[in-house]
């Protein structure tokens, strides 16, 4: 169905190629899943399928892609539409209407698909996505995983013989990812769909694949072979796996499933461990930012109600819940993007939604799930001269090596993201808000950010963070506190918060339950503490 015969890709300017001499080779009514750190060069291999590289992007392709027989390099997009649906890593960036509804239909309209069956297929993709109750509702007044919903459906429902998906999961809550996932499994065995997805929550999506395809960067080779296979070797792995791998499990296990049938053993020696004692915050830090009563609503929609919440020096809080369940809006009223419509706000004893901005962005910090927002230069460098002398070095921390020529927009969603963090962390806020931040990022950029994070919380910053990604929560949160139509419906330790929830627990809780650990990292630490 895809095929690549000695593929190299090259960007305009770039003195390297992105992709060298990729062979690869996918077969109808597979799931293949693309793997890879932060910039590898995942997208781009995407790109490749229906054309977009080089016909969108630019750039150089040497070397033949095809797709269900059609050469992409005779064959634009736009030609390919009918057997390739894509959707990229930003679902605003590809909305061409105002609505759900009117959305779903738009590419079926193109396509000239009869009425009768674009009604039906609607309303099939409605309820396999559940978008049911939003199909009237502006695109623009959606969530960010309701809005990925919307541009997975866009292409779900011209029947494509191909889906081509980047970060499908990013931005939903794991029920959420869960069924977007089993959607896709259902076209890929029961209608033969052939599934190309490129994702870092490996934990959400390797035990479905077919075939694991490694993009290990700067132009080397790519590794593609069984997911057991890959996986055993590769840099980039879930928890399932290290911990497989740290036990010796063979086979190594990809699920939760398969990884508590080998953990018995593992489960009985850790019985009587010590528990890892939980990461200390800063419990008699001062308290930095206070919710009392905070009610908002969006134009008559309300979207938290009389929420009572303070965050002090030094703790760490994850904000979880089910997408719409009122996250963001209660960090852009920390903000002071949104005033209240009822309660108080308050942000280091002021507050912010009346503060200029300049005083604004001294008080608290705010990386949006969007972190291009913030970023205006013409190229990364110039940005981290305006934000100040340490950006440049908070970056490199982050991001690794960057080539600080590129403008903002040509980076990968992790590199954006790493860019607006260092920018909004040289004006030092007491208060640190960051929504989603782990969109785009590699395990290796991710424990990059846990590591910054610690320091920010060490050096008696205040932060709080809204999350789907319950493994950053286990690794990095003092606190939890979720939220369900716009209520706090828990708030406390991290370990008590997500190990009594199926929907938030991290692979380890769920592979060694009852038992309360959360990382591979506390069972290697336990494990080391036991007498031998």
């Amino acid at each position: 169905m895809i095929r690549f015969e000695s593929v190299t890709a090259t960007y305009p300017d770039a003195t390297e190629p992105t992709l060298r001499a990729v062979d690869l080779d996918v077969a109808a009514g597979q799931l293949c899943l693309v793997v890879g750190s932060t910039g590898s060069g995942k997208s781009t291999l995407l790109k490749c399928v229906n054309g977009l590289m080089p016909h969108f992007t630019g750039g150089t392709l040497h070397g033949v892609v095809t797709i269900a027989g059609r050469d992409t390099r005779t064959h634009r997009p736009r030609e390919l539409a009918d057997v390739v649906g894509y959707v990229g890593q930003d679902p605003l960036a590809g909305f061409v209407t105002d609505t759900v509804e009117d959305e779903l239909a738009y590419g079926m309209e193109s396509l000239g698909v009869a009425p009768a069956a674009m009604r039906r297929r609607v309303e099939e993709t409605l309820d396999l996505l559940g978008l049911a109750e939003v199909r009237n509702r502006p695109l623009l007044s959606l969530s960010a995983g309701q809005q990925q919903r919307v541009a997975i459906g866009s292409v779900l429902v011209m029947h494509p013989q191909a889906l081509v998906l980047d970060e499908p999961t990013s931005a939903l809550d794991p029920p959420a990812a869960e069924e977007v996932l089993a959607a896709l499994t259902r076209l890929v065995h029961d209608l033969g769909v052939t599934v190309l997805v490129a994702e870092h929550r490996l934990e959400r999506v390797v035990q479905y694949a077919d075939l694991v395809v490694h993009v290990p960067g700067a132009g080397a080779t790519i590794e593609a072979g069984p997911p057991v296979d890959v996986m055993r070797t590769s840099p980039v792995a879930p928890p399932v796996v290290r911990l497989g791998r740290a036990q010796g499990w063979l086979p190594l296990p990809l699920s939760v499933r398969d990884a508590r049938t080998a953990a018995a053993p593992l489960r009985h020696a850790l019985a009587n461990a010590d528990l890892p004692p939980p990461r200390a915050a800063a419990a008699a830090g001062r308290e930095v930012a206070v919710a009392t009563k905070l009610t908002v609503d969006y134009d008559g929609v309300i979207a938290l109600r009389a929420v009572d919440l303070e965050v002090r020096a030094g703790e760490i809080v994850a904000v979880m819940g089910r997408n719409g369940a009122g996250k963001s809006s209660l960090l852009a009223a920390f903000a002071g993007l949104r005033a209240p419509t009822g309660g108080v706000v308050e942000v280091d004893g002021a507050k912010p939604w009346t503060l200029p901005p300049d005083e604004a962005v001294k008080r608290v910090g705010l990386i949006p799930q969007q972190p291009a927002d913030l970023l205006w230069a013409d190229s990364v460098e110039h940005e981290c001269a305006d934000a100040g002398a340490a950006t440049a070095d908070l970056l490199h921390q982050l991001a690794g090596p960057v080539d600080m020529t590129l403008h903002p927009r040509d980076l990968s969603e992790g590199q954006r993201l790493a860019l607006a963090l260092a920018v909004v962390l040289s004006a030092a806020p007491p208060l640190l808000l960051l929504d989603e931040p782990t969109r785009g990022l590699d395990y290796e950029a991710k424990e990059r950010l846990v590591a910054i994070l610690r320091g920010l919380a060490d050096d008696s910053r205040a932060i709080v963070f809204a999350t789907h990604d319950v493994e950053l929560v286990a690794e990095v949160a003092t606190r939890v506190v979720v939220l369900a139509d716009g209520d706090v419906v828990s708030d406390g330790p991290v370990a008590t918060v997500v190990t009594d929830s199926p929907a938030f627990a991290p692979q380890v809780a769920k592979i060694l339950a009852p038992l309360r650990f959360l990382t591979v990292a506390a069972v290697e630490a336990a494990l080391a503490r036991m007498p031998a």
